[in-house]
């Protein structure tokens, strides 16, 4: 049951992750700007953040198994919609819907790990979820090269959406919400009581803290594998289109060691899942400041450091999600983590916009002719971002800390492991 889930959410990042690759080809497709190719991940990212609060309540009214199903077959729709479009404004469309499918997936998969695994082994669990998940990027790496170069772009993205039918079955077929049943039913939705469920969420720093955990781990890994590393490492720092595709899939490689790890660690240690997340996020501001710095381009070696401690933040963002075990019942679970994964997305959002901003403001002319300085500049619009983060990570820690008794903690942690 598991696996089918995991299989669902695979191709979901796969999806997500696909015009990581093609950036370069859908500009000259459709003859955009850097801002108007931004604005397909933009838009993908605003439906996905906006959705996660929508989609938690949903998971917890009509269970997982029926909203994850629903996902794969609007990810079906939509890539398939993609690969016909032939208009800028109709692309548009096909990654709005491909937003939407995205967003139903991960909270899915997340309850049903609360739902048939158990409390011990959730925290490694969900760290496995979100790092086996990350397979579905490096499909979307070196095989979609492979695919746009020799299938074209109408014939690549069909054989994707292709694969979304099988999985949709698999999921229909195979997926219980609980081991005691196939599909499981909350109270109904009632405006008064989607309120009293998201503010109960929110009230509990540890929900805040999850939540700004979240929103500065991810994003610099995102902005990368979704959209603006192919191009960055292509043209700011001069490599060819094979060697910045490896690139990617190291993202991915480091996603999928350290995710276990993580998991494991902050399994056995509760009291210090916020400063794990400070340690890594700090040491993501250091190699990019290197990288940023460097006169010239970055040497291969530094690019691949800069590689592994991005995805070593994919796996950390995940500690949000057991700050949101550890403080809300599972009543409202998923909504609570629904409030958590819109953290890191919208952050996402305002870094994809912001480098394709800059990018134009670099580019006299318009077209993909990005220059190293360009990047440079763009690049650095990720440290307001940082800062932000770090500081409210560091604030309601303290505000966890003051309400949460340590031995209780791990006392509790020790009984579950």
């Amino acid at each position: 049951m598991w696996g089918v889930a995991l299989v669902a959410y695979l191709l979901a990042i796969f999806h997500r992750s696909s015009l990581a690759v093609a950036g370069l080809a859908a500009t000259d497709r459709f003859d955009i700007t850097a801002a108007q190719l931004a604005t397909f991940t933009m838009l993908q990212l605003l439906v996905y953040a906006g959705m996660q609060i929508p989609v938690g309540l949903l998971v917890d009214r009509f269970g997982p198994r029926n909203v994850i199903l629903c996902g794969a077959v609007v990810l079906t729709a939509a890539q398939a919609g993609f690969a016909v479009a032939d208009s800028y404004a109709a692309a548009l469309g096909a990654r709005l819907f491909v937003g939407l499918g995205d967003a139903m997936t991960f909270i899915c998969l997340l309850r049903l790990v609360v739902s048939w695994f158990p409390g011990r082994r959730v925290p490694l669990l969900t760290a496995l979820s979100g790092t086996l998940g990350q397979l579905g990027a490096i499909a979307a790496a070196a095989p979609m090269t492979w695919a746009l170069g020799n299938l074209g772009w109408t014939r690549a993205y069909l054989v994707a959406a292709a694969v979304s039918v099988v999985v949709a079955v698999a999921v229909a077929v195979v997926v219980h919400d609980a081991p005691d049943r196939r599909s499981r039913r909350g109270p109904q939705l009632t405006f008064a009581a989607v309120r009293s469920s998201l503010t109960a969420s929110w009230s509990h720093p540890g929900t805040r803290l999850g939540f700004w955990m979240h929103f500065v781990s991810q994003f610099s890994a995102t902005a990368m594998t979704l959209l603006w590393g192919f191009p960055f490492l292509v043209r700011g720092e001069g490599l060819s289109p094979a060697r910045a595709g490896l690139l990617l899939s190291l993202v991915v490689v480091a996603i999928m060691y350290s995710g276990p790890t993580i998991g494991w660690v902050i399994g056995r240690h509760p009291w210090h899942r916020s400063t794990t997340v400070l340690a890594i996020v700090w040491a993501i501001v250091g190699v990019w400041t290197a990288v940023l710095l460097w006169p010239g381009p970055a040497p291969f070696w530094l690019l691949v450091l800069l590689t592994q401690v991005i995805g070593i933040g994919g796996p950390a963002s995940m500690i949000g999600f057991d700050l949101a075990r550890t403080s809300n019942p599972a009543e409202r679970l998923a909504s609570a983590n629904g409030i958590i994964n819109q953290a890191g997305f919208a952050a996402s959002l305002v870094v994809v916009v912001a480098i394709g901003v800059v990018l134009d403001w670099q580019t006299p002319g318009g077209g993909s002719d990005y220059s190293p300085r360009a990047f440079q500049l763009a690049m650095a619009t990720q440290y307001p971002v940082w800062a932000l983060g770090l500081l409210q990570v560091w604030r309601y820690r303290r505000r966890v800390r003051a309400v949460v008794d340590r031995e209780e903690l791990t006392a509790q942690a020790r009984a579950e492991g």
